[in-house]
Formats: C-alpha cells, structure tokens, sequence
C-alpha cells in the first residue's frame, strides 16, 4: 500500500511548495516507486538549448511562470543532459554549476588543430532564485550580485564562455532584477525581460537567450498528459493485484477503487477536460502541480479522515460509518471533502468554484433529484441518475434527509440545511453522469453559471480550431450583444455594429448619438467575424471598418457567456463582474478611435455646422436615427 501513502504527496497535504519537486523525488526514493512523470510541453524546446548535437552554440535559458508549472522539473532534466551528478542536485542549495564542452562552429577553428573543435562553457543554474535572491529589504551578497552582472553582461556578449538556466517564479525575475545595481547590461536585460514578458515572445535578435513563460502554456494539454501518467502509473496495477475482502481496500465496495475506475471513464474524464479547457478560455493557467493536486484530491478525498485524504487503513472505518458517499469523486473535484478556507487557498479549486457548479441548477435537473422517485416523466431520468449509482446515488442517508425537506416546516430548517448540502453533491455527480446524448435535452451547462459554455467549446472554439466557420446565428447573437452595450439600449439589430457616444464620453451607459455602423457581411472592406488565434489557443472578434483597419477582441468564456446573455435577456447578469462590462466599453473606445482613422485615411470633409443623428427605437427594437443640426 506504499502506492496511495506516496500519492497523498500530491494531495492538498502542508509542504514546502519552493523544494515541491525534491520533495516528491525524496519520497519516492524512500516508498521505493516511481514519481508520476511525463514529458513537459516545454521540454524538447528548453533541452534542445543545449543540445552538444546542435549546428548552434548553447544559449542562457530563463524559466518563469506560476509556483507549480514544471520550472524546477525541467532544470533538473538540463542537468541530467548534461551528466550532472545527482546527489549535487538532490541538495538543498539553490544554485550549482557544471563544465560541459560544446563543438564549435566550423568556420571557427582550422581543421588541422584538434583542440581547438570544442569550446568550453560554465553553465550556471539557479533553480529557484526565490531561495537564492535576498529577502525583500535585504541587500544583495556581493558574490551572488557580481555573477547576475555576469549573466547579463553574457547575454550580449558573443566570446562570453558562461551559460545560465534561471528559475523564477512570476513577477519575482523582473523584482529582483529591478534591485540589481543599475550597470549598462542589467539595464539592458531588464528591458528584454520586460519585453518578452508583455509581447508573448520566446526570443530577441541579438540577444544569447530564450525565455520561456510558462504559465502561458495550455492547461488542457498539461491535464491531457497527466491524466494518462496518473491512470497508467503501475503502483495502481501493484495494488490491485492485492485479493481484498468484500470490506478492506481495493476490494469491491472501496471508494478508492471506484473513483479510480469513475476517473478512468471516458464521460467524466471529457466533463473534467471541459473545465479545465474553459479556463484556459477565461484567461486561467492551471498548473502541473495542480492538476495532480487535483486527481489525487479526487481520487482519496474524504472529509472524516487525517488531512481529508484515505489511506488503505481508512476503508474498513469508512464502511462501517455508512460514510462512503463522502468519498464522492464528483464533490472532491471540487474541493467538497476540504474545509472552505483550505480550499479557497488552493488554485484548482478557487478556479473550478466560478463554475458554482452545485449552486447553479434548473427546475428539471432540481425536480429529477427531489420528486424523481415519484414522477411519472422523471423517474427514467431518476433511475438512471441517481438511483443505479450504488457508490454516490440515493443512499439511505439521502432519501431520509429528503423525505424531511418535502415533509418538514420553517422550524426544521437545520434538516433543511444538511438536505440542500446533499442536494448540491447531487448535482455535482450529475454534472458528470449526464450523457452526452441528452446533455441538450436537460440543458447540461444550466448546472454551471456558464450556460453557454457547451457552445462555446462545440460550436466555437472546435468549430475555429478545426477550419470552419461559426454558425451565423451565433455571431448574430454576439453583435447584438454588443449593440445593446454600446448604446445602453435594448437595439434588436444584428447585421450592424452601432457606434454611438453621449457627446461627451464614449463610456457612458446611455449613448444615443449615432456616429456610424459597421456591417457584419461583407460591404466595401467592412466585416465582422470570429476567427482563432492558433499561437494563444484564443478566440477573437475581428471588426474590419476597412481592410487595413481591424481592431480585435479576445472573446474569452466570460465575454461570449456576457453578451449571449444581454443579446437574449436584455439585462446585466449580476454573476459577471463589473470589469466585463468595462472592457466592452473599452473596445467600443477602440472602434471609435479606429472610426476616426478611416475618415482621415478617406479624407472626409468637415461641415461648417454640426449634424448631429440621434438614436431611437422602433417598437420591433430596431435602431433609427434622425438629423440634428446645430449652427455655429
């Protein structure tokens, strides 16, 4: 059973996140098995830095991103390419440096003179310049600040014989540096972090660097990756392989093994990429460190056992407590099985919590789950749902608590309370269990605070990525969205974009001064539509008032969800924030400054008096606009 005591270490357990990588080694030498690893999307690229085979000569690598993203993991990949010893790396000490010999380029040396085909370079590693740096008001030691002036200076200097991989944590690289002393070359490299930091680049010409942010990568594709090690990792096969009884671990009624084999269906394992693909969308980076984080939650959760995770030694325990439902793959996904604030502390789940999947529902989803049972239409639904589920379903527990809600009065509201607690698992397991078959049927994202969201993945963003053009009723839905924003009125139009100001800000909530329009179709170098950004992984909204003037916005999850629900319901949703709402204003700011660009580059001509067009509507919601004329 040493298998689940190592995989708690990839649970929501206390730690030291700044040594998590060494940590994991540790204690997988120590139960004797393998760490669950697998290939960085960055590795081949960071490795290839310093490839001996490579025509190029080695390059400094800087490593950032969020705690969690595979920096430290990767260094320690370098310094076995390049032979380094392991028990130098398995020590706490943040930096280390390795000589290793690199071929020169051939129109560098004569091939008559041997020793002069390989050229030696220092390679310096900082693996994590969080414990290497200062304290914040500290000064630096002199040493470690003459050898970043040396990074520096190497990074412009061709002859330079010394190569560094640098390890830092977002936010942190740019803070130290801007505590270095202010020479020529930390200026220099200041500037070239900061620029590849805000343009989303890897490289600078003329700069002996790559930089490589990864908090920028996909977390779908991470997940897609670690969910494969996690499942296929053979201390899983070691431990079934142990002949259980009916009540001991591993054996048929065990939670573990449930949630293992619950994880490894096809339904649950797509309804889990779906969320963490959505944010991806919303602009949320999830992790390596907490997709596993996440799996392992999922898989041990229990909220009655030390630190909410099962060991083998539990299960007896938990049978004989009746208490296997709170062991529920589908509330551990969400940090169910943790208290609240050690789950607001944790990125997975704070990030999993804007779903509100749980809290969010329907009348027919709410209807299966409580009047099922009895229902003549539901009770299929019932059955299906709930009641086949032997391990999560309807247990004794469930149907107790809900015979007291429908039956009870304002004076069992504490019965009432522990009900609404079973019935938000409930919804989260159907979350899940819904087929793929009848997720329209029962409005499957009604279950999420995203009810758009299922379109947005299928009839978006899968449409874009592979080729094909979103339905026009979508971005119909889109435009008229953003006409109600930019006018502040309920416009029905949707084959025009409508410019409009107060007169004296164009971010007021009311605009009915008409300045122009744009049509969606085709119409002398204007059009609107959606296209994907390959590189990003984001989809964007394309105004073209002419064809070389475009101005674009990233149409992410929570703007797409913002706008379909004001193009269909007329009113701001309160669950968006305020923020949502200001960037469309901030995009409408654009297309009227790109308005003004068209009519300088068209040379239109300035009236002595002042016509001004306000806006009104039709009783359909159609927009009309009448002359005004205001004489100087």
């Amino acid at each position: 059973m040493n298998w689940i005591k190592f995989l708690r270490q990839y649970g929501p357990i206390p730690r030291n996140d700044n040594m998590y990588d060494e940590t994991i080694q540790r204690s997988a030498r120590k139960h004797g098995i393998v760490p669950i690893e697998f290939e960085h999307p960055a590795y081949s690229k960071v490795i290839a830095c310093f490839d001996k085979n490579s025509t190029s000569a080695p390059v400094s690598v800087i490593l950032t991103g969020t705690a969690g993203d595979g920096k430290t993991y990767l260094c320690r990949q370098v310094w076995k390419q390049l032979k380094g010893d392991d028990k130098d790396w398995g020590s706490d000490n943040p930096y280390m440096c390795i000589q290793s010999h690199y071929p020169k380029a051939q129109n560098t040396y004569s091939p008559s003179d041997s020793s002069e085909h390989h050229r030696q370079f220092t390679i310096h590693f900082i693996r994590d310049l969080s414990g290497w740096a200062p304290q914040q008001g500290a000064e630096w030691e002199s040493d470690k600040e003459e050898l970043l002036q040396r990074f520096c200076k190497s990074l412009f200097d061709p002859e330079s014989n010394e190569i560094f991989l640098i390890a830092a944590n977002d936010g942190q690289l740019i803070e130290s540096w801007r505590r270095l002393k202010d020479t020529e070359y930390v200026i220099k490299a200041r500037k070239v972090f900061e620029d590849l930091l805000v343009e989303d680049r890897q490289e600078q010409p003329g700069v002996r660097l790559r930089f490589f942010n990864l908090s920028r990568g996909s977390s779908v594709e991470l997940f897609d990756r670690a969910i494969k090690s996690f499942l296929d990792h053979l201390g899983w096969q070691e431990s079934f392989k142990i002949k259980a009884g009916e009540n001991e671990a591993f054996g048929p009624k065990c939670p573990i093994r449930h949630n293992y084999e619950l994880l490894q269906s096809p339904l649950v394992e797509s309804r889990l990429r779906s969320l963490l693909e959505l944010c991806d969308h919303n602009g949320l980076h999830v992790p390596i460190r907490q997709i596993l984080l996440l799996l392992t939650n999922a898989l041990l959760g229990h909220p009655d056992v030390k630190d909410h995770l099962m060991v083998p030694a539990d299960i007896p325990k938990i049978l004989a407590a009746g208490s296997i439902s709170k062991a529920s793959l589908y509330n551990n996904i969400f940090g169910g099985n943790l208290s609240e604030t050690r789950r607001q502390s944790i990125t997975i789940f704070d990030y999993f919590d804007r779903f509100q999947i749980g809290y969010e529902t329907s009348h027919r989803i709410d209807n299966i789950l409580i009047f099922g049972d009895s229902h003549e239409t539901l009770h299929t639904y019932f059955k299906q749902l709930v009641v086949d589920d032997q391990f999560y379903g309807a247990d004794e527990r469930y149907s107790t608590a809900k015979c007291q809600y429908i039956e009870g009065d304002d004076e069992d509201q504490d019965k009432g309370k522990d009900f609404l607690q079973l019935l938000i698992r409930q919804r989260r397991g159907l979350f899940f269990k819904i087929p793929k078959e009848v997720e329209d049927e029962l409005n499957l994202w009604e279950l999420t605070v995203f009810k758009f969201a299922g379109e947005y993945l299928s009839s978006v963003v899968d449409k874009l990525r592979n080729g094909g053009i979103v339905k026009r009723p979508i971005l119909s839905r889109i435009v008229k969205g953003l006409n109600r924003i930019f006018t502040g009125m309920l416009v029905n139009s949707d084959r025009e974009i409508f410019l409009a100001t107060s007169g004296n800000y164009s971010q007021a909530k009311i605009s009915r001064i008409f300045v122009d329009k744009i049509s969606v179709d085709p119409n002398q170098g204007e059009k609107i539509i959606l296209k994907y950004d390959s590189s990003t992984g984001r989809v964007i909204l394309a105004v073209y008032l002419s064809p070389s003037i475009i101005e674009e916005l990233v149409l992410d999850l929570i703007k797409y969800e913002f706008l379909s629900r004001i193009a269909l319901e007329g009113a701001l949703p309160t669950s968006f924030s305020k923020e949502c709402y200001e960037g469309i204003l901030a995009f409408k700011s654009k297309l009227l400054a790109a308005y003004e660009r068209r009519q300088i580059q068209d040379g239109a001509s300035m009236s002595a008096n002042l016509e001004l067009k306000i806006l009104t509507l039709s009783e359909e919601g159609f927009p009309m606009d009448r002359f005004i004329e205001v004489i100087q």
